[in-house]
């Protein structure tokens, strides 16, 4: 389960203040400060069969390293993500334009995202590039990583600029993720978002049904 919390960011330089918090520095995990760059590719088939149940098929080179994510059964209030997620290390580029469900052949939702794609061909709707700036905190109670990502979803039908905090806890507390939430919404005037990169991408494709 991915439990986060999404922030809009007016501003490159109003993220820079964020990722320099003197607070942030004081409770940081030693080490865990870096900045890669993603780039993603989420697929559906031609009839979105995939998002009339409200699946995302993604795949992602994260610096050097190519993953296959599936995410599901998401529920968002207030700027709070929950869902259910997978990942799966993959070895071969080419996956990154013709990925196979069975990618995911050993889990449950692997096994259904076969069934429902069935012959189908899966096609590239969007694609994401952004820098992502993160480190982890520890709060006492909770690990949280505190991301911030400058980028770009591009699509047939235009492009969406992406410029968002994400919380992410990783263990401990939900309370915690949340106060922290409080405290840097507060600080640094940031309006909590409901709407995931892919689901702005969506949007601008037309797709009716707003999956995760």
């Amino acid at each position: 389960m991915e439990v986060e919390l999404k922030y809009l960011v007016d501003s490159k330089e109003r993220a820079d203040a964020i990722f320099n918090d003197a607070y942030l520095f004081s409770i940081e995990e030693e080490e865990t400060r870096e900045k890669t760059f993603f780039k993603a590719a989420y697929f559906d088939t031609e009839d979105y069969i995939l998002s009339k149940h409200d699946i995302a098929f993604r795949v992602r080179m994260e610096g050097d390293q190519l993953v296959a994510a599936l995410k599901w059964r998401g529920k968002v209030e207030g700027g709070l993500h929950r869902r259910e997620e997978i990942n799966v290390p993959l070895d071969d580029p080419q996956s990154y334009i013709m990925p196979s469900p069975e990618i995911f052949a050993e889990s449950e939702i692997g096994k259904e995202v076969i069934r429902l794609v069935g012959d189908s061909p899966l096609i590239s709707l969007m694609e994401m590039g952004f820098l992502r700036s993160r480190f982890r905190v520890d709060t006492g109670n909770a690990i949280i990583e505190v991301a911030l990502d400058m980028g770009d979803i591009l699509t047939d039908r235009g492009n969406l600029p992406i410029l968002e905090l994400e919380l992410e806890l990783y263990s401990g507390e939900e309370t915690e993720l949340m106060a922290l939430g409080d405290r840097l919404s507060k600080t640094y005037e940031l309006l909590p978002f409901d709407q995931s990169k892919y689901l702005r991408g969506r949007k601008l494709l037309g797709i009716e049904k707003e999956g995760q």
